[in-house]
């Protein structure tokens, strides 16, 4: 288990209680006493800890290497059910857009998602969850194909951005985001997204748009990384946690402003901690929200999608 550098104090209490147990086995000395008092210490710790993150410590959360991503949690859910799909039709398959057909229970889903890699090799292989404009529109051809056919569409968004290169731009990045937030806004089938990780910019909103919007305890959704806005604020990367506050880009931050729809609590320490919970928890959560829409009818559900977005940012002095 890797732990950032505000875990430290809990990593080392586990340490403690690691030594204890082992002499437990090791000796006859009796250490149940000793073992439960830093089981009750480590609790209070990590209540302290998680209780009181900032928004660049969620941040930090949200990029663990140890964090589940978006194939995690579908093989998860889905099981052997889950059938990948592959193909824009046009240019290419794009690694780092991924989605195909899976069922929850008796339900059948289209899931798209971003995927990154867990080494230096797959990170290249899903150039780091940045997809090209071929991704984009391969996720519109799969919303399109659960469109004709009635199936409900799952978004899984964890990116630190649409793939910013030269060759991206010529064959179209920004037009692809844009068709695909058209296209998402009059989609006629029941459209769930949930932020599992990042959500920066364009590269979120691409696959971003939807009846329903979760949002994991321990990620961020905003227009830019703290990173960048600090480079472009102060020149300088220095002041990124300084950015990540005045961003508003944390769960409650999103949900106060009524960019999202609710908040998916994580077990205590985060997804990482206990990712066969976290599957679960967001697992019922896609039911939950797919059985508020699943009666609608097409044309309803298109005009409360699109009235809910309307009332975005609208405000009275």
């Amino acid at each position: 288990m890797e732990y950032l550098d505000f875990e430290l104090p809990i990593k080392e209490i586990e340490e403690q209680l690691e030594k204890c147990a082992l002499l437990g086995e090791e000796s006859d000395v009796d250490v149940t006493e000793a073992c439960s008092q830093l089981e009750d210490k480590l609790e209070e710790k990590k209540k302290e800890i998680y209780g009181n993150l900032t928004a660049w410590q969620r941040v930090q959360m949200s990029r663990h290497p140890s964090r589940p991503y978006t194939l995690d949690y579908i093989k998860a859910i889905c099981g052997d059910t889950f059938l990948e799909l592959h193909g824009d039709r046009n240019v290419r398959d794009d690694k780092a857009m991924i989605g195909g057909l899976g069922k929850i229970g008796d339900q059948t889903y289209m899931f798209i998602g971003q995927q990154k890699g867990y080494n230096t090799k797959t990170r290249q292989y899903r150039n780091f969850g940045m997809a090209n404009p071929e991704g984009y529109r391969k996720a519109l051809r799969l919303m399109k194909s659960a469109e004709k056919f009635g199936i409900p569409v799952v978004t899984l968004i964890d990116t630190p951005g649409a793939y910013p290169g030269l060759e991206a731009e010529e064959r179209g990045q920004g037009e692809a985001i844009a068709r695909n937030i058209l296209e998402m806004t009059r989609l006629k089938v029941p459209i769930i997204c949930v932020i599992i990780g990042e959500g920066a910019s364009g590269g979120a909103l691409g696959i971003g748009v939807g009846d329903k919007v979760l949002m994991l305890e321990n990620t961020w959704y905003s227009v830019i990384s703290p990173e960048s806005c600090s480079s472009i604020l102060w020149r300088s990367w220095e002041y990124k946690e300084q950015a990540a506050d005045a961003l508003k880009l944390t769960a409650k931050d999103m949900k106060k402003l009524k960019l999202v729809d609710a908040i998916v609590k994580e077990p205590i320490g985060g997804a990482h901690r206990n990712r066969e919970k976290t599957f679960e928890i967001v697992s019922k959560a896609i039911v939950k929200s797919f059985n508020e829409f699943k009666n609608l009818s097409p044309k309803d559900l298109v005009a409360q999608r699109m009235d809910k977005y309307s009332q975005m940012g609208v405000f009275a002095e």
